[in-house]
């Protein structure tokens, strides 16, 4: 095949579009491609002027000026063009013509379009994924790793050379890959703790599959660090402890105190209120010393200061002048850096309880007393004094008066802390308050346990009378808080049944004096008797050291206290108090 017709096939066959015009303007060459673009016929446009064809080719200023246009994007009506335009010259070099070459680029330029908004997209994912606190880790289906994020590497220490492409196991310090959980049993993992990279950060993970029509695509885990979490916690705990600590709850209002003897104590109480002189709460363990002390400094002008309770006898007497009056640093080994501000300055302003002052070591008792008189303390360590404004608040469930003959407390520091003693009697001398106390103490468990008791049956509280509570409200709130425990959800009504058993302590005793047959108590009360006995006997035969007492026990020191308080046991042995 040669001449015209080889040339026609040639046009004719061509992806582009061809449109050639002679030396006049008028088509001459207009193949298929050209008619699918412009949709017209060649039989339609053959021989008319170009510009009657294409309204905005440039194929006659082609002509004229006999300069090529290449790469020339144009628009025909809906359909985008580049087109490239060329004279055609003559062996002489004169135009006889000229040509646009010519292709749809409509679908190449929304691909295109496409192509920008899914790289829009993908900068924007990736923003997102790196502005998140949590680590992102993302493998194929075969467990290598694909993307991670900025807090990935700042959580587990590995960067995108370290992970990517690797095996999902790659940062795993302790534990097993959730990633290749996942991707074997195509169900997702929640809240799986393990430890990752070289630190061994201490993490929660998440992780799920990645499905896309069905097939497996790989899987995505978030990582939460756990280490932060924990600081964070143990910090807002802090701040909890000492919130509570530097704040009192109670006041007048929610001490029942129906009998004269209480009404008493009270009324002394919110008269003292108004000074700042030291106050010193006298009664039995668990008559509520600790009661007052609070609704004292709410009804004070201190009141909006710092509350600070201190249990004398909870804290060894090793530790006990450090926390009062705090340290300097390096006072003692274990110091902490830069030393410490000891309660006396943490209730500058306020007030400080000191609860079981009777058993301070006769040392401290002496730097009490300056302090007391001087309004000033000297930290541990120190020897600049530090003034301070507190109102000082006592307790003591000993007597002061038989510590002081037998040498065991200071008598000048007796005078300083008896200024105003304020005595709460027990709970067997103000027994008409008891209905009353049983339903406040109702309303405080209720709220506790979530239950909804409205009181006790006449026979409860006949029984609840008959006691002489030598663990005084303290006891009648444990006993009231197991009965309560004993009776069904939806029972609304406390009946004796409920009660455990009180046993013959402080009452009457049987027609011959005898106490009540082993028999007709249950196992439980039998063992919390003989549990009773057991930490009574181990106080009075080291002579109440609650070091050694815990000790011979087979206990710690802070369960034993935990079994005085719930047993009404004193810190201190009293003449006053009854043993039980």
């Amino acid at each position: 095949m040669e001449g015209p017709d080889l040339l026609e096939l040639v046009l004719n066959s061509t992806h582009d579009a061809i449109v050639a015009v002679d030396a006049d303007a008028r088509v001459r060459v207009f193949n298929p491609a050209a008619e699918r673009i412009l949709g017209r016929s060649a039989r339609e446009v053959l021989g008319k002027h170009v510009r009657d064809v294409i309204p905005n080719t440039r194929l006659d200023k082609v002509l004229s000026t006999g300069e090529a246009e290449l790469n020339q994007r144009q628009d025909l009506g809906d359909i985008t063009i580049i087109t490239n335009r060329v004279p055609v010259k003559n062996d002489r070099g004169e135009i006889v013509g000229a040509v646009a070459v010519f292709r749809d680029i409509t679908e190449v330029k929304k691909l295109a379009e496409e192509i920008t908004n899914l790289r829009q997209v993908q900068s924007l994912l990736a923003a997102i994924i790196d502005s998140t606190e949590d680590a992102i880790s993302v493998v194929d289906a075969q467990g290598n790793g694909l993307l991670i994020n900025k807090a990935y590497t700042r959580i587990t220490g590995l960067t995108e050379a370290d992970v990517i492409g690797k095996p999902a196991t790659v940062d795993i310090a302790e534990g097993e890959s959730m990633h290749m959980r996942v991707l074997k049993e195509r169900q997702p993992v929640r809240n799986v703790p393990m430890k990752v990279g070289p630190m061994r950060r201490e993490v929660v993970v998440n992780v799920a599959p990645v499905i896309v029509d069905g097939e497996l695509k790989g899987s995505v885990g978030v990582i939460h660090d756990v280490s932060e979490i924990r600081r964070l916690t143990e910090e807002l705990e802090r701040m909890r402890k000492l919130v509570n600590r530097m704040a009192a709850k109670y006041t007048f209002d929610e001490i029942v105190a129906k009998s004269s003897l209480m009404r008493a104590a009270v009324e002394q109480a919110k008269r003292v209120a108004e000074t700042s002189v030291t106050v010193l709460l006298r009664g039995e363990s668990g008559t509520g010393k600790e009661l007052f002390a609070h609704a004292i400094h709410n009804a004070s002008p201190r009141h909006s200061g710092p509350f600070v309770r201190v249990n004398c006898a909870a804290l060894p007497e090793a530790l006990l002048e450090s926390e009062l009056f705090g340290y300097a640093d390096g006072a003692f080994t274990g110091a902490r850096k830069g030393g410490r501000r000891g309660l006396f300055e943490e209730a500058n302003g306020g007030t400080l309880f000191l609860d079981e002052v009777g058993v301070m070591n006769l040392n401290l008792q002496a730097t009490l007393l300056r302090v007391l008189q001087e309004k000033e303390i000297t930290r541990v360590g120190e020897s600049k004094p530090v003034p301070v404004d507190v109102r000082v608040i006592g307790a003591t469930n000993i007597s002061l008066e038989q510590a002081v003959a037998e040498g065991r407390f200071r008598e000048d520091l007796y005078y300083r802390l008896n200024v105003i003693p304020i005595f709460i009697p027990p709970l067997r001398q103000r027994k008409e308050d008891i209905p009353e106390l049983v339903a406040h103490l109702l309303r405080k468990l209720n709220a506790e346990y979530g239950r909804s008791v409205r009181g006790v049956d006449d026979d409860a509280m006949e029984y609840l009378l008959s006691y002489n509570w030598p663990g005084n409200v303290r006891e009648l709130e444990n006993v009231l808080g197991r009965a309560m425990i004993n009776m069904r959800y939806q029972e609304e009504i406390m009946r004796r049944e409920h009660l455990p058993s009180l046993g013959n302590e402080g009452a009457p005793a049987g027609p011959e004096g005898k106490s009540p047959r082993p028999g007709t108590l249950k196992l439980k009360d039998l063992k919390e008797r003989s549990e009773k006995e057991a930490v009574l006997e181990a106080l009075e035969r080291s002579g109440y050291n609650k070091v050694k007492a815990a000790s011979s026990l087979g206990i710690s020191v802070r369960s034993l206290y935990n079994k005085m308080d719930y047993y009404g046991i004193p810190y201190r042995p009293s003449s006053s108090s009854p043993r039980a």
